[in-house]
């Protein structure tokens, strides 16, 4: 806001104010010499200054900026030196002080920058006071987008936080997203391995290898917890789910055709689920209680992870089972026979086949209101899970189209020609073409802000969701990009590099890496 015009911004003369005569007392600038000359020129000149004052207030502007600057022409370094004191106290005055409460707080809702809101906190007590309000610091909040998890993020350890507590942590986050966290490498016996999956949440990271181990690591400090040994082949497929008190239950599955149930707090082997002829290649867990697995040898099976249970084989597929998901009480399957399939998983009943790409399924995506296919055909199909209808086929990629994920009302997606497309699903058009990679895109990874992605050149890049533009290269270049996971605050990325060339030889080894990244410890403003 101005306090002060410009010559240039005044266009018509300001409303001229009423006369008022001088109000200081007379006899402190006549002096009574007897009615001599003095005392009679005392009076003459105190006229002429009322004189003076009036006409004053009766100019321009422009005029009166003019007069003004005359008579600081004639003043000495003496009378300056009092003009700057007497009008330095005048031109303190806290605008926001002069005003009711309500209006002063409405003046800073249109600062919707936190940094300099932040510095407008020490301008004084006042001001301090004002930016302390509730309200201000929640509008902020809701203007920023940080009203999905407001609610449940406002109570840390138990304690209730202030909005402006809130909104400063949340925007320190998105700040260290953008700019770079905190990268802890985590200690591994993985080697050259191939790392098949991962998951992560508050309290572990998990990692399917293909040496049939499963590495657990605290996804606090990213140190490694322990190994969990048992397949006798490598682990392709795996999904914990959080349990009260904080247990939690892992299910894995891999090329030795058995699903495992653990403990993963303790490391406790509960069950051994056995009935797949061929490698388990995708699974999910609905709650502590079910999980479904898909196998190479055609068909799904619904599990009891509670007791070890089989409670239904879903049959059907002609082809291998290569990707599925869950909503609720139904889950979508897709296959290498060109078709997907809905089931209900209290039944294990199909209820709708999917037909129409023209190759293998390779990734599938399912909301409870969408199922989304991608296929070796390079299409992206949408299904309606009520009709089993296709509602449309969206078409741009020109090779498989590998990943999928949705996020509110967008899908993104990725494929083996490098690209990422960011569709809108109530539309269905194409939001943003990215070439993201020179070669394949390996794994993708997204919410309703950011995008991550890794490829097989090497490269991990963080994108704007919204914009589809480039916000940073995520990490240094590697060999490869295995797997990726994230959530608000953290990010897990494998990758693998190259180690030192090796003596008197021509060849690199490689070594699996792991990287936590961490974006809530850093204090922006």
């Amino acid at each position: 806001m101005d306090l002060f015009l410009q010559p240039e911004d005044m266009s018509s003369p300001p409303s001229t104010p009423p006369y008022r005569p001088l109000q200081r007392q007379r006899s402190s600038y006549i002096v009574d010499s007897g009615g001599n000359n003095d005392s009679i020129l005392d009076k003459v000149r105190l006229d002429y200054m009322s004189k003076v004052k009036s006409t004053f207030q009766h100019l321009t502007f422009q005029q009166r900026h003019l007069f003004l600057t005359e008579i600081l022409g004639c003043c000495d370094n003496q009378l300056l030196q009092y003009i700057y004191t007497f009008i330095t106290p005048k031109l303190k005055i806290d605008f926001l002080k002069e005003l009711p409460i309500e209006l002063s707080l409405y003046v800073l809702s249109f600062i919707d920058d936190p940094r300099t809101l932040a510095r407008a906190s020490h301008v004084s007590s006042h001001w301090n006071s004002l930016l302390k309000d509730e309200g201000a610091w929640k509008a902020l909040c809701l203007k920023h987008h940080y009203r999905q998890n407001i609610n449940a993020n406002r109570y840390y350890h138990r304690h209730t936080i202030s909005y402006r507590d809130f909104f400063r942590r949340e925007y320190n986050i998105d700040t260290a997203w953008n700019q770079g966290g905190k990268i802890t490498m985590c200690d591994n016996q993985i080697g050259d391995g191939l790392a098949t999956s991962l998951q992560m949440d508050d309290t572990f990271i998990v990692i399917g290898c293909d040496n049939n181990h499963i590495e657990v690591f605290d996804s606090k400090s990213g140190k490694y917890i322990r190994s969990l040994l048992g397949h006798e082949g490598g682990v392709w497929a795996i999904q914990f789910i959080k349990k009260e008190n904080n247990h939690h239950i892992l299910v894995t599955g891999g090329c030795d055709r058995v699903a495992r149930v653990w403990n993963l707090t303790t490391g406790e082997l509960l069950f051994v689920l056995r009935g797949h002829v061929s490698t388990i290649r995708c699974l999910k867990v609905r709650d502590n209680k079910i999980a479904v697995t898909g196998s190479r040898d055609t068909t799904l099976r619904i599990w009891d992870i509670e007791t070890g249970e089989l409670k239904h084989v879903c049959s059907g597929h002609q082809s291998s089972v290569r990707c599925l998901d869950i909503s609720g009480n139904k889950f979508a399957s897709g296959s290498y026979d060109t078709t997907a399939r809905l089931w209900d998983i209290d039944t294990g009943e199909c209820l709708h086949e999917f037909i129409g790409h023209h190759s293998q399924i390779y990734a599938i995506a399912y909301n409870g209101n969408k199922v989304v296919t991608g296929s070796l055909d390079s299409n992206i199909r949408i299904w309606c899970p009520q009709t089993g209808d296709c509602l449309a086929t969206l078409q741009g990629h020109t090779s498989l189209v590998g990943h999928l994920q949705l996020s509110n009302n967008l899908l993104v997606s990725g494929g083996s020609d490098g690209c990422l497309r960011v569709w809108d699903m109530e539309t269905y058009e194409c939001k943003h073409r990215i070439s993201a990679h020179d070669n394949s895109v390996t794994c993708i990874q997204c919410d309703d802000k950011r995008i991550v992605s890794g490829g097989s050149d090497g490269k991990v890049k963080l994108w704007n969701i919204e914009t589809g533009t480039l916000i940073r290269s995520f990490t240094a270049a590697a060999r490869t990009v295995w797997k990726i996971q994230l959530n608000d605050t953290k990010a897990v990325v494998i990758l693998q590099r190259d180690q030192q060339v090796l003596e008197n030889t021509h060849t690199a080894s490689h070594h699996t890496v792991i990287e936590l990244h961490d974006f809530d410890n850093i204090d922006s403003f």
